[in-house]
């Protein structure tokens, strides 16, 4: 049946966030959609915008929660990676605090009003405003795994990862390592780079949001077709600079890249003594790599996705 549309705004920890319901027939799963957990991840949210806007016309078995953009401060700031009030990254505060910071906050209301309930979890992402990327699809182990990688597969980026937990993770309190900690099949999708809204990142999340409602059986694929095998891949080891510096990437995303190669250097910012070279810790393929030249002491550079 054609879904009754609801669209309204929920208070989140004091910010008013836009949420489109899609309510179709009862038979069907709830499956939440999230964008912009961080801010300037624009290809994800318009993904978002333009997949809902079509779902609103066609047959839909269950329901659908979708937010194309919710660190609401962080969007209007133009902020990369943090919410500015606080400067912490929503996506390390999952599953929130009631009674901590703006970005803990945030995220609780989030977990507890939007993805606790739900049957499905899809967080919509994209290299932020110095974020080049590979895309891929990611997923936590746990209870709802063997969902969680059908719906990464299904997306069809190419690039599978299933991190574990534990001290070899390189980071915690994501949206989607809090869902599957109760249990909810939840993956996190990557398409899309450099703050920018390009045609071809922005298809990729409405095809992939589409090839998930066909897998959960709650509408028909409208571009169906079969989905190419992704490469798994079960470690992300992320790298940083020792030193601020210029960083200058000697590899792009996406490259095969062998243990030991140089991936990049950061020098001083005359150019005349190169402070650290960075070199793979195994062979793998870069998935994102920091693509401005300024990084500070222990920033992030970049993260090799390996076998």
């Amino acid at each position: 049946m054609t879904p009754e549309v609801q669209r309204r705004s929920l208070s989140l920890a004091g910010y008013d966030v836009p949420v489109v319901e899609l309510t179709g027939s009862p038979d069907g799963p709830r499956l939440t959609v999230i964008a912009g957990v961080h801010g300037c991840e624009y290809a994800s949210q318009a993904g978002v915008r333009q997949w809902v806007r079509a779902l609103a016309g066609r047959d839909l078995r269950g329901s659908v929660r979708a937010v194309p953009v919710l660190n609401q401060p962080a969007f209007w700031a133009r902020t990369p990676f943090v919410v500015p009030e606080d400067g912490k990254n929503l996506n390390r505060c999952f599953p929130g605090d009631p009674a901590g910071t703006a970005a803990q906050r945030l995220a609780h209301d989030a977990f507890t009003q939007l993805i606790a309930g739900s049957d499905a979890f899809i967080d919509a992402h994209a290299g932020d405003m110095v974020e080049a990327l590979e895309p891929f699809a990611l997923y936590d182990a746990g209870a709802g795994e063997a969902t969680a990688e059908k719906l990464a597969t299904a997306y069809g980026l190419g690039y599978v990862i299933r991190q574990e937990p534990g001290p070899g993770r390189p980071i915690s309190g994501t949206s989607t390592s809090a869902a599957a900690e109760i249990g909810i099949p939840a993956i996190t999708a990557e398409s899309g780079q450099c703050g920018l809204v390009e045609p071809a990142a922005v298809a990729r999340h409405v095809r992939g949001l589409n090839r998930v409602l066909a897998l959960l059986g709650m509408a028909d694929d409208p571009d169906p077709g079969p989905v190419p095998p992704p490469t798994v891949l079960r470690r992300f080891l992320w790298m940083y600079s020792t030193s601020a510096g210029w960083w200058e990437p000697a590899v792009g995303t996406g490259e095969q890249v062998e243990e030991g190669q140089v991936l990049g250097t950061v020098s001083s910012l005359d150019g005349a003594e190169v402070l650290q070279t960075v070199t793979a810790p195994s062979a793998g393929v870069p998935m994102f790599i920091t693509s401005s030249p300024a990084v500070a002491a222990d920033g992030l550079l970049l993260g090799l996705g390996a076998a």
